[in-house]
């Protein structure tokens, strides 16, 4: 199977976000023990974006960045170092207690602890993202985009961000872009907007060519009948998840791709790692097995970069999955939440299980 994506585009990967800020220990350590620190330019979305940027397709990004902020400036150095293009309005800050960029502050756990995050969100400038500070006719329309790869982190940020996403999602859809659409469920956003937001992902999804969630994404946005996420042993639970993918593709039968990563954890430097995709009528398994991980915060990313870099590529379905998990195992080994390939070759030896020097 493939999928046809529109020619003469100026970018392969668009992706909307809000950028932050990630703050996490030296050495592993947890944040009540450390008092060294390091500071790095954030979000999933891009995440995402990085497996195409860092292998040289043209991406873009579109964000907000609070006026005069050197955190903007170090943001926007990131996207640049990156290959990134990025476009967004300045808000001013508004006064001390005003807006700024989020915070994401991370211990990444070592053997028996367990990883733990801290979000701080107050103020997050992100959540002023509005359509009517984007030109969606010269992006999709001249400019060109193959694939739009949305969040549902930026979607459920807030009301305005949800029509944001809405949005681009629909002019998306008139000018022949591709929608890639990660559900990325998180509790806090939806407390006391569940049927609003509900309503926004269905729509989202109806339109979409590329679904993904984790093992219970599916079940929490879109209240679709799946097995119980976590413990042990899930590569049992396999043709459960495959049920549960049948029963989504029944209710959006627009998508053409559905896919989930699994994860086992063994320790928090030892996951068994898998995932299965659906493409068109096809199934694809990677059944879990063991990666060594330095940190896990942004290997899901990295498989939805791998499998969307993947498809923009033109390889066969097979490969989508197989490129995604590697990119998710390579993610794992950075101590930022982004993987950053030297090339395809370092990732396809990764699915090949080759360790080995390369001189």
């Amino acid at each position: 199977m493939d999928i046809e994506l529109k020619q003469g585009c100026r970018y392969s990967l668009l992706v909307p976000t809000s950028m932050g800020l990630r703050v996490t220990p030296e050495s592993g350590q947890p944040v009540h023990s450390s008092d060294l620190f390091h500071l790095q330019a954030t979000s999933a979305e891009t995440n995402v974006a990085s497996i195409s940027s860092y292998l040289g397709l043209k991406v873009k990004v579109l964000t907000a960045f609070v006026q005069g902020s050197p955190f903007a400036a170090f943001i926007k150095s990131n996207l640049r170092a990156r290959g990134m293009d990025f476009e967004g309005p300045e808000v001013p800050q508004g006064g001390p207690w005003g807006y700024r960029h989020q915070i994401n502050i991370a211990d990444s756990g070592y053997g028996s602890r367990g990883p733990r995050v801290w979000n701080d969100r107050a103020g997050e400038v992100g959540r002023l993202l509005d359509v009517a500070d984007f030109d969606l006719e010269r992006i999709f329309g001249e400019e060109g985009v193959q694939i739009v790869h949305l969040s549902g982190l930026i979607a459920a940020l807030s009301p305005q961000t949800s029509r944001f996403c809405l949005e681009i999602a629909r002019a998306a859809k008139k000018y022949g872009t591709r929608i890639s659409f990660d559900l990325n469920y998180r509790a806090s956003f939806w407390k006391g907007r569940e049927q609003e937001l509900h309503d926004v992902f269905a729509e989202i999804c109806s339109i979409s060519d590329i679904l993904i969630g984790n093992e219970e994404d599916f079940q929490l946005c879109l209240g679709i009948e799946g097995p119980e996420a976590g413990g042990k042993d899930i590569a049992s639970k396999i043709d459960a998840f495959k049920d549960m993918i049948g029963r989504v593709k029944a209710s959006y039968p627009n998508a053409r791709v559905f896919a989930t990563t699994l994860r086992e954890v063994n320790n928090t430097n030892s996951h068994n790692w898998g995932a299965i995709m659906l493409a068109g009528d096809e199934w694809h398994t990677v059944m879990p097995r063991e990666i060594h991980v330095l940190d896990r915060i942004g290997g899901g990313d990295g498989f939805v970069g791998g499998m969307l870099y993947a498809i923009l590529k033109g390889w066969d379905s097979e490969k989508w999955i197989q490129f995604g998990w590697a990119s998710g195992a390579l993610a794992t080994t950075f101590l930022t939440d982004y993987a950053q390939p030297a090339d395809e070759d370092q990732v396809w030896s990764i699915w090949q299980g080759n360790a080995r020097v390369k001189r």
